[in-house]
């Protein structure tokens, strides 16, 4: 077996293997005798399908199948063992291959490999990038105060009526002299919030109601005909409520408020731990300093994207060979009429910047182990609890929940991308000179206006094809136009 590669290009080259009948004869042989002791064929017992018959019937194919075998072996251990960066799969050159049979002993298969473009991305302190850090306001952590104030709230029954209270009384339908209406809607017990009236001159009417007291309104002009609203407050179906525009009368009995709960000893304790906080000024501070680290992975990221751009740019356009990557744009399309021209330019783009990451992370010894990938499974999980204003998180939850997490494929992919673009994040910074600047939430939002809110989503809000964005998959075939 001879196995050689020639560059076509600088970015292009034909692998060559060429196969002598000793080179698959054993395996072949070895196949056939598995296949004839599975054979089940009418007049013959289990087994014993003569050897010929086998060969005349199915040789071809199992031939194809053992030279594809050791085609798979060969190819890819050659690319590996000359470091070849093949971009893709090596896809067959059916013009050399042309005329070429199963039937012959003596086997030449091309191949046709599109090697990755050279380039440097190497970075120093000459490299200027500023580093965008949001700026943690008084408004945000009064707001997050607030946040565990309102969850640790109690109601309490009140006499009169302010906003966002709820009452509960008695509704009944009117007529148009301000009657009860015999035979009308009655609904006893419901409960009411006008806040959430769509029309201000409903709302109105209630201020400053009292228990015991009666108002009339229209349900159909304060929640303006919305139907699912009037359905559940008159407790009849959407159909039932649709043509009810009358007046009703709601006889208050009672009326309850939201009181958010104390800035005190109980929940600084149940944020953060047991005596961990001793005053509101600790409390504040803490806040601050969890909104401050909350918000570093949004700078990271936005520092990627400003990577990503300031070395593609300094780098510049860079060589692909074309006609071959279209070749493998086709091979992995899903969609019959896919346009591949329009495809390939945003593949390419994403293939830019996917090698150049690859280059950072291997020119860094970047090395993802278990540890790292269950650390950002941790890190997720605290982020969940953060949501619900639990900060302090016990190692064994923590760990819980974080090998739970692990268990799932798709979710061990995505977390082994997050502590790649960690772990790169954190050396970048270290290479490029920063020029830190404190923007508002709202600013550092606009940041990506124009260049993509998602991952590697662009500014016309196409994503990008990931057809090419891809190292090799392994992926070796031949066929025979004449096997069966």
């Amino acid at each position: 077996m001879k196995v050689s590669f020639e560059n076509v290009s600088k970015v292009q080259g034909l692998l060559t293997v060429s196969l002598e009948r000793a080179d698959y004869q054993e395996s072949l042989e070895k196949s056939l005798k598995e296949y004839r002791k599975k054979a089940n064929m009418p007049g013959f017992r289990p087994g014993m399908v003569p050897m010929a018959l086998i060969q005349k019937m199915y040789g071809k194919a199992i031939k194809a199948e053992e030279i594809n075998r050791i085609l798979q072996d060969k190819v890819m251990g050659y690319i590996k063992d000359n470091n070849i960066d093949m971009l893709g799969e090596p896809l067959p050159n059916d013009e050399k291959e042309k005329g070429q049979s199963m039937d012959d002993d003596n086997l030449t298969f091309y191949f046709d490999i599109a090697v990755a473009p050279e380039f440097d991305a190497t970075v120093s302190k000459d490299d200027t990038l500023t580093y965008y850090q949001i700026k943690v306001t008084d408004e945000m952590v009064d707001g997050q105060v607030n946040s565990y104030t309102q969850r640790n709230g109690k109601y309490d029954k009140v006499d009169s009526y302010q906003a966002n209270d709820m009452m509960k009384g008695k509704l009944a339908e009117l007529n148009a002299d301000g009657s009860v209406k015999d035979g009308g809607i009655v609904v006893e017990d419901t409960a009411l919030m006008p806040s959430y009236f769509a029309d201000d001159s409903a709302k109105s009417l209630f201020e400053g109601a009292k228990t015991g007291t009666e108002v009339r309104f229209n349900p159909a002009e304060a929640y303006k005909n919305n139907a699912v609203q009037l359905s559940s407050l008159l407790a009849r179906s959407k159909e039932e409520v649709e043509n009810v525009k009358s007046d009703f009368l709601f006889t208050i009995s009672e009326i309850t408020r939201y009181i958010p709960g104390d800035v005190n000893q109980e929940l600084f304790d149940q944020v953060f731990g047991k005596d961990a906080v001793k005053s509101e000024k600790e409390f504040r501070d803490r806040i601050r300093e969890s909104l401050e680290r909350s918000f570093v992975p949004d700078s990271d990221y936005r520092f990627l994207l400003d990577v990503r751009k300031y070395l593609t740019d300094r780098i510049g356009k860079l060589e692909y060979p074309e006609v071959l990557l279209k070749r493998i744009l086709r091979e992995n399309s899903r969609e019959e009429n896919e346009d591949i021209d329009a495809t390939y330019q945003r593949s390419i783009d994403e293939l830019t910047w996917h090698l150049i990451k690859e280059r950072l992370v291997r020119d860094n010894d970047i090395r993802i182990e278990e540890a790292d990938v269950k650390e950002q499974a941790r890190e997720a999980t605290r982020a969940q609890f953060a949501q619900y204003g639990m900060m302090e998180i016990p190692e064994e939850l923590l760990d819980n929940y974080a090998g739970e997490m692990m268990k799932k494929r798709e979710t061990v992919d995505g977390l082994v991308n997050r502590a790649v673009e960690t772990k790169l994040s954190a050396v970048l910074k270290k290479q490029f000179t920063l020029k830190k600047k404190n923007v508002s939430m709202e600013d550092f939002n606009k940041l990506f206006e124009t260049d993509g809110k998602a991952s590697g989503e662009k500014a016309d809000g196409k994503k990008p094809a990931k057809a090419t964005a891809k190292k090799s998959t392994g992926k070796v075939t031949v066929k025979d136009e004449n096997a069966k």
